[in-house]
């Protein structure tokens, strides 16, 4: 016996989640979980969730989950999970900068946004459960619907569609309280089969820990897949991730890391490079270059909450990322395997440190697939 289950299938930015309306769902998360699992296809020992709607990558493997909000400032809240590919894991531990572009979108489609006859634009408060932070959604509405026409092209999406300025308030501490969790814009970290490295630790809408490209023997120009190959590398960027984790207060201990946070980068001075379609971008397009690693893999191009707390970290003096991006202004171009992403952050810096106090940007999103899905019904059994 198969139960169903409404649900809406979005490309949001660069990422691709199932969404649903937070009340079609059980009041138990660890049904919740067991759903989101089956539904995704995960876990999946080939990598590849063919028994499921994932595709494979972190960027692939998501679910949203979006309800009315009681907070007066928000209008409506947003859950974000991240289902790892290969074990049983559903992760709320982080936020998904790509996918908010389509919670103020569905928040339209499904009513829970009123909107005049006349109206053209939608301007949606939306409440992130997952770091407590606020952000606002704009984009274009037609006949009470969101509108995914339009000319803006992002990089690692084929096509154009309607912009979504997405602007993030306050985004600094998302995870641990603090724009730098060690009070340091840089911190010497001492990694078992690494040794000692420099490092800027910062959280802002998601925690990162950056370090420079060159010393690891890498440009941060690479491809995805050759780095993914570089075993060497991919143990010893998740030491590193794991012990920034331990530093920033994350974990107590190396083995208490979580998947999903921090993420972890590799920062490298403006280059030539190629991105995954074949275009050539030389080194006069961009500020600086970023491969960042999600749940154990280089992402395709970058996650939205890493590209903004790149953008935050560039206008941090004394970081490794504005000591190689030396950005002119509040906005940075940052090079990333799938092209040129451009954002922006606004940091105040006064006697007791820096301060965030928006970091922004602008995707495009579509509503791929709405109806339900399926799940067996025993689910619900064996809660009960």
């Amino acid at each position: 016996m198969q139960n169903r289950l409404r649900a809406a299938f979005y490309r949001g930015g660069t990422s691709k989640a199932v969404v649903f309306n937070g009340a079609d769902l059980p009041a138990d998360r660890t049904v919740c979980d067991r759903i989101f699992l089956h539904v995704l296809g995960s876990p999946d020992a080939y990598g590849r969730q063919l028994n499921g709607m994932g595709g494979g990558l972190s960027s692939l493997s998501k679910v949203v989950i979006v309800k009315p909000s009681e907070r007066e400032d928000a209008d409506v809240d947003y859950t974000f999970v991240q289902i790892a590919v290969d074990e049983p894991l559903a992760d709320y531990g982080s936020a998904c900068g790509n996918m908010s572009s389509c919670v103020g979108p569905f928040a339209v489609e499904e009513g829970m946004i009123k909107l005049a006859p006349d109206q053209r634009e939608a301007l949606v408060r939306i409440y992130d459960t997952n770091t407590d932070r606020l952000y606002h959604a704009r984009f274009p509405v037609k006949d009470g619907n969101a509108v995914e026409e339009g000319d803006v092209a992002i990089p690692g999406v084929s096509g154009t569609g309607a912009p979504v300025i997405l602007d993030f308030l306050a985004p600094g501490g998302a995870a641990t309280g603090k724009l730098l969790p060690t009070g340091n814009v840089t911190d010497r970290l001492v990694v078992d089969g690494v040794g000692e490295l420099e490092v800027s630790l910062i959280d802002a809408a998601n925690p990162v820990v950056y370090l420079r490209a060159a010393d690891l023997g890498k440009s941060a120009t690479e491809l995805p897949q050759d780095l993914d190959g570089d075993h060497t590398l991919m143990s010893q960027l998740e030491a590193i991730r794991r012990a920034g984790a331990v530093v920033m207060g994350l974990a107590t201990s190396v083995d208490d890391v979580k998947r999903s946070n921090p993420k972890v980068a590799i920062v490298g001075a403006p280059r030539e490079f190629v991105s995954l379609d074949g275009e050539t971008h030389g080194a006069v397009t961009h500020d600086l270059n970023v491969r960042l690693v999600s749940m154990g893999n280089f992402h395709r191009a970058i996650t939205l909450t890493g590209g903004m707390c790149t953008a935050v970290a560039a206008q941090v003096q004394g970081s490794l990322v504005q000591e190689i991006a030396r950005p002119e202004g509040h906005d940075l171009r940052i090079g990333t395997p799938s092209g040129v992403l451009q954002v922006t952050a606004d940091v105040r810096t006064d006697p007791d440190g820096p301060t965030a106090i928006t970091a922004g940007t602008f995707r495009t999103q579509r509503r791929i697939m709405e109806g339900a899905v399926l799940y067996p019904a025993d689910f619900l059994e064996d809660a009960s």
